[in-house]
């Protein structure tokens, strides 16, 4: 669904009520407020929506790119929120988990934070950015949780690895795989760069996205006029996951 962002409310999907652990994965890997990282602002109103429904425990998990400590970042962008925890994913204890496509397209296992596998709702929030002319949305988002060390090319650090095996494969690879329940793009402004992922054009949008990851980056893609690989990967992949 699409909102205007000077109206946009967060209303807890009801499931929400009856489980224990939620996960909230921003954008935030970098010390540079929105339209660049997920802004404080819709963390408080994801936060609210979520504690109007349940007591449930609420984490936020980041990682960076060159696997540095996150708590700094966290602490630059205002993310002090009162009974949530926030957690680095090179602190967290990795697991492989197997990519349960019958022929994955690139990764047939990913190495992923355990806390993701004890969460009981996951949530990917997303500022929306345009990079190279590729919309990194709520689907891209989750790209950071993965360890960046494990991923790294040569000397070279972030997801590299990854990204030589092609990273729109990738990206389908890994929807399969870690199935986050919402998707969420913060659309108040567009941001658009071409390589640089901390310095680009802003403009005003005005917008929220919200709903299940995949669905939600179509829309986006559609209002936008963006052509996103890794989302036509999926809907092939759907056809044959869901035989």
């Amino acid at each position: 669904m699409i909102y205007e962002a000077s109206d946009f409310v967060f209303n807890a999907p009801p499931m929400l009520s009856t489980v224990r652990r939620v996960l909230i994965k921003p954008n935030a890997s970098y010390s540079i407020p929105y339209p660049v990282t997920t802004s404080r602002d819709m963390m408080v109103t994801i936060i609210e929506g979520i504690r109007r429904v349940t007591d449930a425990d609420i984490l936020i998990l980041e990682g960076t790119p060159e696997g540095d400590p996150i708590y700094s970042v966290y602490q630059s962008l205002g993310y002090d929120f009162p009974r949530v925890l926030t957690l680095d994913v090179k602190d967290c204890i990795w697991v492989e988990v197997d990519n349960p496509l019958p022929k994955p397209l690139a990764v047939p296992t990913f190495w992923v934070p355990n806390v993701i596998l004890s969460s009981d709702y996951l949530i990917t929030v997303a500022p929306l950015k345009i990079i190279n002319g590729m919309g990194n949305l709520s689907l891209m988002n989750m790209l950071t949780v993965l360890p960046s060390g494990k991923y790294k090319h040569g000397g070279r650090g972030g997801w590299q690895a990854l990204y030589n095996l092609g990273i729109d494969k990738v990206i389908a690879d890994l929807y399969f795989t870690l199935s986050f329940d919402l998707g969420i793009i913060e659309a108040r402004q567009k941001f658009t760069s071409y390589g640089d992922p901390v310095h680009g054009q802003i403009e005003e949008y005005g917008k929220v996205f919200i709903g299940e990851p995949y669905q939600v980056d179509c829309e986006a893609s559609r209002a936008l006029g963006l052509k996103m690989k890794h989302l036509n990967l999926i809907e092939e992949a759907k056809v044959g996951f869901e035989v």
